[in-house]
């Protein structure tokens, strides 16, 4: 699987079946996954998603779009005449990006949607929907609002825990190549404070490196075994989000047991709590598409990070044990809540007079004879 967040130029082929963890034969699909194969978050949404079907014992195969025009339309003109030539698949299930050309090739669709990246363009579609399955309370709200059946389903991300690594007490900011995980704000703070911890800073856009003592600055390509360890190595994970769909990037650092600080916004504060982590302030908000896009400053980095340097090293235990239990217990709820979510999407409907026929069939007495 691609790791986050950077370098990976891995696309998948336009129609494809993931194997499932088990080395069981794959099951008949009967749930289609669609979305746009970015390399990194929606990417780790297919994986995730048809692995949690895979463990519900639901075949899944994957339709991943890419970014040439063309090409998306003849992946759309393709499934319209599969579902004509061998019938159309039970339930296809759209992650964020809306692909109107697919909708007649299953029986039912359902949508995953990230609020911040729904575009309007894609609003007058939801009727087609028969629900929207929600990763986060945030999500559930907005789309209840807009009269859409939902269900929250909830979401997961990949257990990055490493327990043969060594901690130490040093920062760790993961930005890779997305502009709204408050980077700029973390350095200026991190260069008012030559005093600090080291804080390094994982990033692949084609910006300057950063030359502080205390700061590591990677711009460097990162396998996922490096980046891995450093996720295990560093006791805090300073996450302070603008704007996030779900928020791969810090429930894995909730599962390494790190303590993990974002902002105090939603969902990010759905996600890290004052039980399991250490929440900031934004200083200004404003809408992105169907979500919230939060301004936030240095002065907020460093009021936060005084905190996290004033805790014992009792309270970052125990708040890094809060994370991975929370991690754990979401992991292992979210594929039942998903096959729960998707069965009225998958049981077939029983016609009224052969339901009436069996429940006659099963009274006392009754001869079939």
């Amino acid at each position: 699987m691609c790791s986050s967040r950077h370098l990976c130029p891995c696309r998948t082929s336009p129609m494809l079946h993931f194997a499932p963890a088990s080395a069981s034969p794959p099951l008949p699909p009967r749930v289609r996954l669609i979305t746009r194969d970015n390399g990194v978050g929606l990417r780790r949404d297919l994986v995730i998603m048809s692995r949690a079907l895979a463990s519900a014992q639901i075949g899944s195969q994957a339709l991943a779009f890419g970014g040439s025009r063309m090409g998306n339309n003849l992946r759309q003109a393709r499934a319209r005449l599969g579902a004509l030539a061998t019938g159309r698949i039970e339930t296809q299930i759209f992650l964020e990006r809306v692909y109107r050309g697919c909708l007649p090739a299953a029986r039912r669709n359902v949508l995953v949607p990230n609020p911040e990246w729904m575009l309007d363009k894609w609003l007058p579609l939801l009727p087609r929907f028969e629900r929207v399955l929600c990763k986060t309370p945030h999500a559930e709200r907005v789309f209840g609002a807009l009269g859409c059946e939902t269900r929250y389903i909830g979401f997961t991300s990949e257990d990055r825990f490493d327990a043969s690594v060594p901690r130490r007490r040093a920062f760790l900011h993961v930005a890779g190549r997305s502009t709204a995980k408050g980077t700029e704000a973390v350095i200026q703070a991190w260069l008012r404070h030559p005093e600090w911890p080291t804080l390094t800073v994982v990033q692949s856009r084609d910006v300057p490196r950063i030359v502080a003592p205390n700061i590591n600055h990677r711009l460097d390509y990162l396998d996922d075994a490096q980046l891995r360890e450093l996720q295990n190595a560093h006791a805090f994970h300073l996450c302070p989000s603008e704007a996030e769909g779900f928020g791969h990037y810090l429930v894995e650092a909730l599962s390494t047991g790190a303590v993990v600080i974002t902002t105090d916004g939603e969902p990010m504060n759905e996600l890290v709590t004052p039980e399991r982590g250490l929440l900031l302030q934004p200083s200004a908000q404003r809408a992105m598409a169907l979500g919230t896009r939060y301004r936030v400053e240095a002065e907020a980095i460093e009021a936060v990070v005084e905190r996290a340097l004033a805790l014992s090293p009792e309270t970052c235990a125990a708040l890094g044990e809060a994370a991975r239990a929370f991690f754990l217990d979401n992991d292992a709820a979210f594929p039942q809540r998903l096959a729960q979510a998707l069965q009225l999407s998958l049981d077939p409907e029983v016609p009224r007079r052969g339901l009436a026929r069996l429940a006659t069939a099963m009274l006392p007495g009754h001869s079939t004879g």
